[in-house]
């Protein structure tokens, strides 16, 4: 059985303020394409499908020409819903959809009912794990850790349990949105850590054939039958050295599995440049930038005059504009600067604790209690994009 993998679509999102429906349109356009010329037999989609949970009209629009393109050329999908998406919004009218063999599984309940398709080898059951927020899910699964490993963990029991009651040689599949360790994050992805701990261990998905994972944005092998599409487009900077694509995944009797990326198209190529102005405006080997979208690092000890307009004049796609003045290394200011950088916000809390107290740090209860106000706040923003 051919399968093409894709998450990640984030329908509706810009980048920098610029609008990238017309980009989501051409991939869609060449996902279709793809699935027709390429012979594929189903579709996964590891989830975030929309980019927020009430998606602007353009991108449900879009949503629904794929659906019934989708439809059309009769190759059976299954998507799930991820933590960008709102769950019950996507998985409206589930049931009916269905029967276009269009498979939505948005509902944490049904973790352990495939869809099972068929071909020349036999059964591939095709398990759908929506994006499971451990504090909203707990109850589900009746598990005693509000964490990720534990949600999913429980899901993938359910999963096994239902894979040992079916005929001997039936394949897996599984997909599922989670930060799986390994796996490489960019700047895109929205933070779903619970207790200081964002990341599930690949053995999770010990025992299926295939994991079709969606979350993180780069394109990655965990193992090799454990993997990440990517996202189709490039969301932020930090994914200027992305190849955006798909996987076709062959799986073959016995589960014998080979993997292909097919590349995305790419709207317009990212750049990150850094110096002082007048350098970035002369250098020649810049020229290669001049029709990217720019991200611009300003090393200059002073904020130049009018820096936006001066780069657009030769980046006109310029979109980014960041200080980072070079200082002498005795610069208060230059220390203070180095201490934030890449650190969590629960770091930078806890560093504040020892700040005030004269260097005495967060004993483990005062930094359990930190710990759980990060998260309360994470969850209840969840909770209201849900509800939204």
């Amino acid at each position: 059985m051919r399968i093409l993998h894709t998450s990640d679509w984030h329908l509706g999102r810009s980048f920098h303020r610029v609008s990238l429906l017309a980009a989501q349109e051409t991939f869609i356009d060449h996902l279709i394409a793809t699935v027709r010329d390429r012979d594929v037999d189903a579709v996964v989609v590891a989830g975030d499908v929309y980019d927020r949970a009430v998606p602007p009209l353009a991108a449900v629009e879009l949503f629904d020409g794929v659906l019934h393109r989708l439809a059309e050329l009769g190759v059976p999908t299954v998507m799930i819903s991820g933590n960008h998406d709102s769950a019950r919004r996507l998985g409206v009218g589930a049931g009916l959809i269905d029967r276009a063999g269009i498979h939505l599984r948005t509902d944490p309940a049904g973790c352990g009912t495939p869809v099972v398709l068929t071909d020349a080898h036999g059964d591939v059951a095709c398990y759908g794990l929506p994006y499971l927020e451990p504090a909203l899910v707990r109850e589900e699964f009746g598990t005693e850790k509000a964490g990720h490993p534990a949600v999913l963990g429980a899901a993938m029991a359910r999963v096994r349990a239902d894979l040992a009651a079916r005929p001997a040689g039936t394949r897996s599949v599984v997909l599922a949105h989670a930060f799986v360790t390994g796996g490489a994050a960019s700047d895109s992805e929205r933070d779903i850590t619970v207790g200081g701990v964002a990341s599930v261990p690949a053995d999770v998905f010990d025992g299926v054939d295939y994991a079709a994972l969606g979350h993180l944005h780069g394109c990655q092998t965990i193992s090799e039958r454990v993997r990440y599409s990517g996202s189709p487009l490039a969301y932020s900077f930090s994914e200027t050295d992305h190849r955006k694509s798909m996987w076709i995944i062959d799986l073959g009797a016995g589960g014998a599995l080979a993997a292909e990326r097919v590349d995305c198209p790419v709207p317009r190529p990212l750049a990150r440049i850094r110096g002082c102005l007048d350098d970035l405006l002369e250098r020649p080997e810049l020229d290669r930038h001049e029709n990217s979208w720019v991200e611009a690092t300003l090393t200059d000890p002073s904020r130049p005059a009018e820096p936006m307009a001066r780069l657009a004049a030769r980046f006109p796609h310029v979109l980014s504009l960041a200080f980072d003045p070079e200082r002498a290394p005795e610069d208060p200011m230059a220390s203070y600067a180095q201490r934030l950088r890449g650190r969590t916000d629960q770091q930078i809390a806890e560093d504040f604790v020892g700040h005030v107290r004269a260097g005495r740090g967060p004993d483990d209860h005062e930094r359990a209690v930190l710990t759980d106000a990060f998260d309360t706040v994470r969850i209840d923003e969840t909770r209201t994009e849900v509800a939204r």
